[in-house]
């Protein structure tokens, strides 16, 4: 947040809260069921992600957001977990986190991190190096990772017109973390004001709010075509072996 508001910051407790926003359909995965629900080794994407999270020792909580007309979330073992709620999604994944934040209790939860349902591959030591940053710096942050690749801007023909300059470029991962009562508010102005709120930084930043960016590893995947799906299984396997 500004420096002007640092002051005003909840202290960083060692409970935190998640929540996972999991009420989208996923149309580009071109697949019969919402791409959370999709099967790898043998359990959904979103029970890999939320086994994942619930394993981190600074997770007290998980707030799952899903549709109201989720046939799926009852067939996983999800709905038996202590540590885990529900409640119903909008429209949009900024109308879902919205939900989600609404529900906690923010003297029990005064942070949340807000994690994508279909990224089952976030590490342990990530998530502790963004709590840990955020923590240091008195700030909300992300995960991200500095691009790398040659970046083109087009036209509407699909033409180019510039190549953009890639330095203190980033791309943004989750999860990411804030103050729950700052971070509703924001979304809150945001959805007032019809701004398009694409992740939680952009709220904040919408809010005139900072964000720090912690740098995370490219197996933070987000499922989101066909063939990520195959990277996945690869990367999970690849993470238990080396553990």
């Amino acid at each position: 947040m500004s420096k002007s508001k640092t002051n005003l910051m909840p202290e960083i407790n060692s409970k935190l809260a998640v929540i996972v926003p999991a009420a989208g359909i996923g149309k580009r995965m071109q697949a019969l069921q919402p791409k959370q629900y999709l099967i790898i080794e043998q359990q959904t994407v979103l029970e890999h992600t939320i086994e994942r999270l619930l394993s981190h020792p600074k997770i007290a909580k998980i707030v799952i957001v899903i549709s109201k007309g989720d046939n799926y979330f009852a067939t996983t073992a999800l709905p038996n977990l202590a540590r885990v709620s529900t409640v119903f999604g909008g429209k949009e994944r900024v109308d879902s986190v919205r939900a989600g934040l609404k529900s906690i209790n923010t003297e029990e939860f005064p942070w949340v991190l807000v994690h994508d349902a279909a990224r089952p591959c976030v590490s342990h030591e990530d998530i502790s190096a963004l709590i840990n940053k955020c923590t240091t710096a008195n700030t909300g942050g992300l995960l991200a990772t500095p691009i790398r690749d040659t970046i083109k801007r087009s036209n509407d023909l699909g033409l180019v017109t510039e190549t953009v300059d890639r330095q203190q470029l980033w791309h943004a991962l989750t999860p990411q973390m804030y103050p729950t009562t700052i971070l509703l508010k924001a979304i809150e102005t945001a959805l007032t004001d019809n701004i398009t709120i694409t992740d939680e930084a952009s709220a904040i930043e919408y809010a005139g709010g900072e964000s720090i960016l912690v740098e995370g590893s490219d197996e933070n995947l987000k499922i989101t075509r066909p063939d990520d799906l195959h990277l996945a299984e690869f990367i999970l396997t690849k993470q238990q072996l080396r553990n």
